[in-house]
C-alpha cells in the first residue's frame, strides 16, 4: 500500500522525490525501491547504475527563485539536516535491504544526497547532488 501523505511538508517531500526519480531516469539509473521503511529507518530512493546500488535521501524545500538558490546566500540549507542519528537509522534500514535482497550480495554501493530546490509557483526544480556519503 503507497504511503499517504498528509501535511503540506510531506506533500512537498513527494514532489521532492517525485522529480528525483525523474533526474536519476533521466542520467540511466533504474529505480528498484521507493521508501522502504522499516520502524528503524527509511530509505526514500534505492537505483541502481553500472552494476551498483545506490541508496538516495531526498530532501526538499521550495523556493521562489530557483536563481538565487546557492550555499553562500540561503539560510536555510537541507543536506544539514544530514545528522549523525538520521545516517544511523539510513546505515540499519541499508544493511536490512541488502540482507533482504540476495541478488545484491556481492554488488558495491553507496549512499547519495539529492537536494531538491522546489519553485512550485513557476513548476520548476533545481537538484544538487552530494555523492557517496559516509554512514
Amino acid at each position: 500500500m503507497p504511503k499517504v501523505f498528509t501535511s503540506e511538508k510531506q506533500k512537498i517531500g513527494e514532489i521532492g522525490e517525485n522529480v528525483a526519480v525523474k533526474f536519476l531516469m533521466k542520467h540511466n539509473f533504474s529505480i528498484l525501491d521507493r521508501n522502504y521503511t522499516k520502524k528503524w529507518g527509511e530509505l526514500d530512493i534505492v537505483a541502481q547504475k553500472d552494476g551498483k546500488i545506490y541508496f538516495i535521501e531526498v530532501k526538499s524545500v521550495t523556493r521562489n527563485n530557483l536563481d538565487r538558490v546557492s550555499r553562500e546566500t540561503d539560510e536555510y540549507n537541507p543536506e544539514d539536516n544530514m545528522h549523525p542519528w538520521k545516517l544511523k537509522r539510513m546505515s540499519r534500514a541499508i544493511q536490512t535491504y541488502l540482507l533482504s535482497k540476495d541478488k545484491y550480495d556481492d554488488m558495491e554501493w553507496q549512499v547519495d544526497l539529492l537536494v531538491v530546490f522546489l519553485d512550485l509557483q513557476n513548476k520548476r526544480a533545481r537538484i544538487k547532488v552530494v555523492k557517496d556519503i559516509v554512514l
